[in-house]
């Protein structure tokens, strides 16, 4: 039994590094502590309760989620510090040995978070009580098999979309990935039971739901449904106006999928594919599931039924067994697709994993470099893109913006644009509005957007 007493008064600091779906299990967290009469705390404010969901995709991320861990605990002295996530599944004799954490919870143990931190609140009562200082410091080990739970999310936070969390874990097992062991093997809950938060969202005055998981195509792993009856079910939902698939594996998004997309309802013609390499020997290094010649189908296939279409595409640079010649065919072919940007990230070695056995290595500044240059591989492609709907009506999902700042939102296409401040109105907040796309704003990161007869869509 959960005393709600213990949690009233209470303000807390949250913190969240890595995924969309780390940004939405940390919104349902927030929605579960406000349940509860805890309240997030003002900038600057010192909290009650940190909460930080981490990432471990690369070594870098690891290094962020200590420093952000340290920087809370110096930050909120008298907080309790929960630490959930990845990088906590993952290592979390680690991070226990971060001197002020106070929990860490692994993958199958978040959904425990209200009843674990009601424990510590009445323990620590009972220390204050008995005149002691005791430590209260504890963490818990989760081996990989024993992530089996499924914890539902759909929520917004401070955003205007909503993010439902469709998909959990993921059974591929790619030679320098550790998702599998930091999130458990794929599991998905009932459409039944997604078509009611998507209700809920609805309900609540959301336009706009983005379906995030860990590999999300892989839907219907443990209840025999499929990822395009998902959809569908979801087009059917009265008020969503918007849905956004947050990323596909190139092998589980199917003809059918991409067809159904071009004349649903409310399904954005715009989609994120992982590609890691445009090579196809390190695809087979990587153990991936699909070679470049059936992402380039997928590709045009995409552009032939939705021109129009937003391409994102994930790339990895200096894996282990990565020679110059074989990075300089992934370039040739990512420069001859029709994608509109990249999202570029340096290999990073992870403890346990296969591709550790591969011996050709590329050293730091090398993945720089390749890094850098599919960087400007991807500004190119995305300002080409902008550029071309320059002039054209555009309808537009505009989030709230601070007093006196511009307002931004993003066309069906995923395209940004930027309303200046004077134009700015509080009630176009959680609105589409059809505007004009005109030319780039100061910073080059979006369109203006010029209004010729505002009115709600």
């Amino acid at each position: 039994m959960i005393d709600s007493s213990v949690f009233q008064g209470k303000k807390v600091a949250y913190y969240t590094l890595g995924c969309k779906l780390n940004f939405s299990e940390t919104s349902t967290f927030a929605k579960l502590l406000q349940e509860m009469g805890v309240v997030t705390a003002a900038q600057g404010e010192p909290a009650d309760i940190c909460l930080i969901n981490t990432c471990s995709v690369t070594e870098v991320a690891d290094r962020k989620c200590r420093q952000a861990i340290r920087r809370m605990v110096r930050e909120n002295p008298s907080a309790f510090v929960v630490v959930t996530g990845c990088y906590a599944q993952l290592e979390p004799e680690n991070v226990s040995r971060i001197e002020g954490v106070d929990l860490v919870l692994g993958s199958n143990e978040k959904a425990s978070l209200i009843q674990r931190l009601s424990e510590l609140f009445v323990a620590k009562e009972t220390l204050h009580e008995q005149g002691g200082r005791g430590s209260l410091h504890e963490y818990h080990t989760v081996k990989t098999r024993d992530i089996r739970s499924f914890q539902p999310s759909c929520s917004r936070g401070n955003r205007t979309r909503y993010f439902l969390k469709v998909q959990d874990g993921c059974n591929y097992f790619c030679t320098y990935c550790t998702i599998p062991y930091a999130r458990g093997f794929s599991r998905n809950p009932s459409i039944q039971s997604l078509v009611a938060q998507a209700e809920q969202a609805a309900s609540e005055g959301g336009k706009e739901i983005v379906l995030t998981g860990v590999n999300i195509g892989d839907f219907g792993e443990t209840t025999h449904e499929s990822f395009l009856d998902l959809v569908k079910a979801l087009d059917a939902v009265e008020g969503i106006r918007r849905y956004r698939i947050s990323s596909l594996e190139p092998d589980l998004l199917s003809d059918e999928l991409i067809d159904y997309c071009a004349h649903s309802r409310a399904f954005m013609p715009h989609f994120h594919i992982p590609l890691q390499s445009g090579s196809d020997e390190v695809l087979r290094l990587m153990h991936r599931r699909y070679d470049s010649a059936l992402f380039a189908h997928k590709v045009r296939l995409i552009k032939e039924k939705m021109p129009d279409a937003f391409i994102g595409v994930d790339v990895m640079v200096g894996c282990r067994g990565e020679r110059p010649e074989l990075f300089d065919e992934c370039y040739r072919f990512i420069d001859s697709l029709d994608v509109t940007q990249l999202h570029v990230f340096p290999y990073s070695e992870r403890p346990g994993t296969s591709a550790l056995a591969i011996p050709y290595v590329v050293d730091e500044r090398e993945k720089h470099r390749r890094s850098h240059k599919l960087l400007e591989l991807s500004d190119r492609k995305t300002h080409d893109f902008y550029a071309r709907h320059i002039g054209q009506q555009a309808d537009v999902l505009f989030e709230k913006a601070s007093r006196g700042k511009a307002m931004h939102g993003f066309t069906p296409n995923y395209i940004r644009v930027e309303l200046p401040a004077r134009e700015a109105r509080e009630e176009f907040d959680n609105e589409i509005i059809r505007v004009r796309l005109g030319d780039f704003n100061a910073d080059g990161t979006a369109l203006k957007a010029i209004l010729t007869n505002p009115s709600k869509m």
